[in-house]
């Protein structure tokens, strides 16, 4: 009896050896990477756990002992560390829309069709080629009391504004906020282009055909077309808002600004565990930070809507 023939086109059924060849394939290939994060990622942290009970300190001679929640206890009823967090929240409840929107904004412009707009591409995403330190830097210039900004805000304003950026309490975060803002918008507008081109042009043309304008097409064509980047987008931004440390640590003159308005739990955290010489403490500190990320990341993952 012959066998059955079959179509050239159709691929043999996958056996099971195929399917361990297969799984070995990936595991070989997801080896570097899982080794990598356990290295760098999981260790570390089980170490700062592990410290975060002790009473360890930075280049003591006593021996280090096991103190159960005591650094915990210390560190929720510090002054410092509630402080610094009001300050991450209030950091991270002006950055993270306003940030999201003008990215959101800039990713539109450069996506129509005009000359000049890879000019722009180009120029808006320049300042994510710093990092954040050098970013600080150009701008502790810029914010001196007699740099370009005053420079100009006494022009506009003919001298009736011409804040000291770096040293009036008032004003540090708004300088800080500016700086986090201007280095990292970029990043961000380059995700929501890449999603916008996605979004299929015959959407659009339907939606004029039925006599939408454009804001109209911007609310229920391109915002839902987009909605699991912008999301993403919001997610990542919330998180490094909450890593916020070199403007803070460059730009004050002393690092946390002046009367700790710009104090944040990542300089909190290097104080106690580096200068107060406290690693015990400091590593609690860095628990709890990354429990509070942690919290705020899942629940921002709750909120986003599903297909």
């Amino acid at each position: 009896m012959q066998p059955i023939a079959t179509r050239s086109g159709d691929d043999p059924a996958p056996t099971a050896g195929g399917h361990r060849r297969q799984g070995r394939a990936g595991l070989v290939f997801a080896s570097p990477a899982v080794i990598l994060l356990t290295l760098f990622m999981v260790l570390p942290f089980a170490f700062a756990l592990y410290l975060s009970f002790t009473n360890r300190k930075l280049l003591s001679p006593l021996p280090t002992r096991w103190v159960g929640f005591e650094n915990y206890r210390d560190v929720l009823t510090d002054e410092g560390f509630w402080g610094a967090l009001q300050n991450n929240l209030v950091f991270s409840i002006i950055v993270v829309p306003l940030q999201t929107g003008l990215a959101l904004l800039l990713a539109v412009l450069v996506n129509q069709k005009l000359r000049g707009s890879v000019f722009f591409r180009t120029v808006y995403f320049l300042p994510i080629t710093f990092s954040l330190a050098a970013a600080s830097i150009i701008w502790l210039v810029l914010l001196n009391p007699s740099g370009m900004v005053n420079t100009v805000m006494e022009a506009v304003t003919f001298g009736a504004f011409s804040p000291d950026w770096l040293n009036d309490p008032t004003y540090t975060m708004a300088a800080v906020i500016m700086v986090s803002i201007w280095a990292s918008v970029g990043f961000q507008m380059v995700i929501l282009l890449a999603a916008l081109q996605d979004v299929s042009q015959s959407l659009y043309e339907a939606a004029a055909v039925d006599g939408a304008t454009k804001w109209q097409q911007f609310r229920h064509v391109t915002v839902p077309g987009i909605r699991h980047q912008l999301y993403f987008v919001l997610t990542i931004t919330m998180i490094l808002s909450f890593r916020l440390f070199d403007q803070v640590w460059i730009l004050p003159p002393r690092p946390g600004g002046p009367l700790d308005a710009t104090n944040t739990i990542m300089v909190e955290m290097v104080d106690t565990g580096f200068e107060a010489g406290q690693i015990g403490k400091g590593s609690a500190i860095a628990v709890l930070f990354f429990l509070i990320v942690l919290f705020l990341t899942l629940f921002q993952r709750r909120l986003e809507p599903r297909d």
